[in-house]
């Protein structure tokens, strides 16, 4: 880990699959903050311009859109996520149960 906070975040967001989103919360727990999903969110709102960030494949804890309005338009995370094979609907991810990764599943 780097020592800055929004760093760390980013590095791991840097590790979604394309076709996959995770969570603010599991990003944070990962990072060993539980409850820092607000920072999380923080640090998405504050990466955009950064193409290798992939800030769309964050979503919240049921799978809802809900950082889309940081985007260049409302509609922008939604496409990104559906050109990357995700189904979306309502502004939320479909069969997110299996869409999901959680980055201590897969790093440890």
């Amino acid at each position: 880990m780097s020592g800055n906070k929004f760093e760390d975040i980013y590095d791991v967001v840097k590790l979604i699959p394309k076709g996959r989103v995770s969570t603010y919360g599991s990003i944070a727990e990962y990072l060993g903050s539980k409850g820092g999903a607000r920072l999380v969110g923080w640090a998405m709102n504050a990466c955009h311009g950064r193409a290798d960030i992939p800030a769309h494949r964050v979503v919240n804890a049921s799978g809802v859109l809900t950082g889309k309005n940081f985007f260049a338009t409302p509609i922008l995370m939604q496409e990104l996520l559906e050109s990357e094979g995700v189904s979306i609907k309502n502004d939320k991810v479909q069969d997110f149960e299996n869409v999901v990764w959680k980055p201590v599943e897969e790093l440890l």
